[in-house]
């Protein structure tokens, strides 16, 4: 068997069409959306609504960790839109919708997806189709091997779409189980797994999956969410846990193979 998994992909629909390629199936990790691109301020919904100047001083902030100014500006310019006739929310949806109308057609037969922290999860029935799978605190087979998925993330100062409680969090990993593969958008709560060297800060990790790797000892932990991780991999106890990387800038998919 060979599995290629993605995370992070944030609007790279063209890698994402190929990245299926000669394997079994496609694991998604979650993060279709892009909303701002780090790397590329000029890519993203807020460049396209507020312009590159705005983007580049929105990441400033934000990368030096003054999130309440990047609030103020993000109200600021959000109460101008508002201002203009314009609803936000429709604003957003619609953004949203364009990109996963494109994503969702690229997904190979069979694709196994869970949400990240900045996807809308209402919206994706409407665009998976019947070769998707979309799971959350749910379990899959794929080859023999049990795959148990748990989406989204947990809350922040950056309150993205899908942020939950840890204790939400924690209930889908139980409702998991005993897997061979446990398959998150965000990694578990190990500093080395959870800092982004670039961003320069700690996102936020889970310790109910941290618990659930420990106890539990799956063969893999394979997840995504930190861009630039201090460390890409590591062994806790017999399981691998793997950052499957930044799919949006590699156009890479990590391979699993049996």
């Amino acid at each position: 068997m060979r599995v290629h998994v993605v995370s992070d992909v944030h609007g790279n629909s063209r890698d994402l069409a190929v990245a299926g390629d000669g394997a079994d199936a496609l694991v998604c990790l979650g993060d279709l959306v892009l909303f701002l691109d780090y790397a590329d301020h000029s890519r993203g919904i807020f460049p396209d609504l507020f312009g590159v100047a705005h983007a580049d001083a929105l990441v400033e902030l934000r990368t030096a960790r003054r999130f309440e100014e990047a609030r103020e500006l993000g109200r600021r310019l959000w109460a101008e839109l508002d201002a203009s006739g314009r609803s936000r929310e429709a604003v957003i949806e619609g953004a949203v919708r364009k990109q996963y109308a494109e994503l969702f057609a690229a997904f190979p037969t069979p694709t196994y997806a869970t949400y990240g922290n900045v996807d809308m999860p209402r919206l994706w029935p409407e665009y998976a189709g019947p070769g998707t799978t979309v799971l959350d605190g749910q379990r899959v087979e794929i080859g023999g091997r049990v795959f148990g998925f748990v989406g989204g993330g947990l809350t922040t100062p950056m309150r993205t779409p899908f942020e939950i409680s840890d204790e939400e969090f924690a209930a889908k990993i139980e409702a998991v189980g005993e897997v061979d593969v446990l398959c998150t958008h965000i990694p578990p709560d190990v500093p080395e797994l959870c800092y982004d060297t670039v961003a320069r800060r700690f996102e936020r990790g889970s310790g109910a999956l941290l618990d659930a790797i420990r106890t539990t000892r799956p063969r893999y932990s394979l997840f995504g969410h930190v861009h630039q991780p201090l460390a890409r991999r590591m062994r806790i106890g017999r399981t691998e846990c793997v950052n499957v990387g930044h799919f949006n800038a590699t156009g890479t998919p990590y391979v699993l193979t049996w």
